[in-house]
Parts: structure tokens; C-alpha cells; sequence
């Protein structure tokens, strides 16, 4: 990864048309497939950053693509390559900007429901568990303190809003949306990922404590999209370090929360506050060094 590039904030790609701009992934039509070109934008709080942290795009491809092929015997995924040079001409004709942060995917009809499937106590889970004792509807036993492992993992779904944040809604509010025949399948697909990415990155030496998943549907067959179980995504921990009823040290996207979270006058809403150089380069650093644990090597 080229650290000393500036990070990528604007992608324009003369020839292909731009079917959405996303908070970090811009989408480009190609033919009957998409290309997914992952910037270096970064958000949090639903709030996109002025600035970028450099080389986190092709983490999040590289990361993504990784876990994808690790994974595609549990479900199948929309990945088609990462590789520039064997996408068509209209892309190529862009490699040096698309290289290491792009993906040619199948398109598939997106889901209206984010699947977010929780190991730990963590998070806005652990706000609604000391409230309620419970996560989305699901009920939780007492005494479970901040990053307890819980007794199994359980799928915490949201709402996709177009603005705004997304809604969190139990299994019987998705069951409405997506008809239970396949609210049933994606919650047993999402949690056969979580626990086989969780098996993986646990023999690596990281904790998956929770992560967010994305299904598409591509000729009535349930199909993985979006990304896959990046630190954008998912929160991870180290195993070594991991102990219940404090936080843990994050190896996410948390770096970034945490600082936002001590700024007093920053209430969570646009315009951003400015990130200090400091907390842009430890947020890139661990993004890197997550990517190295999971993968066994340096992002290209």
C-alpha cells in the first residue's frame, strides 16, 4: 500500500456511469455487473469525515475480497474479481486509480434489512441490554457485563434508511419485510458466516465481536453483497487481550468513535469536526494491521 499517497476522497471514472455514491463506495454500471470502487472516505455516526484516511479503501477491498473467497462454501457472494487487469477495457482504462480498491461484482436486488450479528456485549447492544435486557427483541440473561462473550451468537437486524440512522427491529418486524421464508434463511446464513469468520479470525488472534452483513437476491437466490467483515464493518478485538467488564482495545473503525466520542462539543451531526493528523494516522495504521493479522500479509 502506498502510504505516502493522499488519501482518496473523489472518484470520476470517464466512461462509466455512476449508479450511486455511497458514504465510502462509489458504484459504477459495467455491462450486467457493478464495479464497487472503495474510497478512502471515512464515517462515523453516520457522518462522513472532510477528511480521508489514506490506503483504508484498498484495505477494505483487499479485506473484503479475502473473506469472501474464505467464506463462498457457506454462501455464495457477488465478488466476481479484484483484479484490474481482468476486468473489461472500460475499466482498465482507469487502473491506476481502480487498483487494489475495486471490485467487478454481480448485480444483484439488495435487501431493505442490514443483518448485524452480535458475539459480544459491545457497542449499542450493551446500551439496550442494560436497559431492557435485551437486544432486538431478543432476551438475554442477567449479569452479562461490557464485552461479555454472549451464550450464543444472535442476529440484531436494522432498517436500510435512505436518511437519517438505520432502525433497529426484531426478527418478527424483518419477517414482515422480507416474508419469513426468507427472513429464516438470512438469519441462518448470517449466523453461519458470523460463526465461521469468527472461528478464522479467532485462530489469527483477533475476537469477530460483531459484525454487519448484506444480502442481495440474484435470480430467486440469496446472495452475499456489499462488504465482508472489514473494520469498517465489524468490530474485532485482540483474543490475547480480551477480558470481560471493561472495553477492549479496538482493531476497527472504534479508534475513530473513541475520539469523537470525547469531543463536548460535537453532537453527532454534520458538519464534522476536524480530525487531528494524529488519530487519522493511528486509525490507518490499525486498519493496516488489522488487514495483516487476518490476512497474513501486507495490503497491496
Amino acid at each position: 500500500m502506498h502510504e505516502a499517497d493522499p488519501p482518496l476522497l473523489t472518484i470520476e471514472l470517464d466512461g462509466l456511469e455512476r449508479l450511486h455514491r455511497g458514504k465510502v463506495r462509489d458504484l459504477f454500471r459495467v455491462g450486467d455487473d457493478l464495479l464497487l470502487v472503495t474510497s478512502d472516505r471515512v464515517s462515523a455516526f453516520d457522518v462522513v469525515m472532510n477528511e480521508g484516511v489514506p490506503g483504508k479503501g484498498r484495505v477494505l477491498n483487499q479485506v473484503s475480497a479475502f473473506w469472501f473467497d474464505q467464506l463462498s462454501r457457506i454462501l455464495p457472494n457477488h465478488k466476481i474479481t479484484i483484479d484490474v487487469d481482468a476486468m473489461p477495457d472500460a475499466v482498465r482504462r482507469h487502473a491506476r486509480v481502480l487498483r487494489g480498491r475495486s471490485m467487478l461484482a454481480r448485480r444483484t436486488r439488495p435487501l431493505p434489512v442490514e443483518f448485524v450479528v452480535r458475539g459480544y456485549l459491545a457497542g449499542s447492544g450493551l446500551a439496550e441490554y442494560r436497559a431492557t435486557r435485551s437486544i432486538c427483541g431478543v432476551q438475554l440473561p442477567d449479569g452479562l457485563a461490557e464485552s461479555s462473550r454472549l451464550p450464543e451468537p444472535i442476529l440484531t437486524p436494522t432498517t436500510k434508511e435512505q436518511a437519517g440512522h438505520d432502525r433497529p427491529i426484531t426478527f418478527d418486524e424483518m419477517a414482515k419485510i422480507l416474508g419469513p421464508e426468507r427472513a429464516r434463511e438470512t438469519k441462518a446464513a448470517a449466523l453461519a458466516l458470523y460463526q465461521a469468520a469468527h472461528e478464522i479470525a479467532e485462530a489469527r488472534g483477533l475476537l469477530l465481536a460483531d459484525t454487519k452483513f448484506e444480502f442481495g437476491e440474484l435470480n430467486g437466490r440469496l446472495i452475499w453483497i456489499d462488504e465482508a467483515l472489514t473494520p469498517d464493518s465489524s468490530r474485532y478485538w485482540a483474543k490475547a487481550a480480551w477480558r470481560p467488564g471493561v472495553p477492549q482495545d479496538p482493531f476497527d473503525k472504534q479508534v475513530l468513535r473513541n475520539y469523537l466520542l470525547g469531543l463536548k462539543d460535537w453532537n453527532k451531526a454534520p458538519p464534522a469536526p476536524t480530525l487531528p493528523a494524529s488519530i487519522i494516522e493511528t486509525t490507518a495504521q490499525r486498519y493496516r494491521e488489522t488487514a495483516r493479522i487476518l490476512m497474513g500479509h501486507d495490503v497491496d
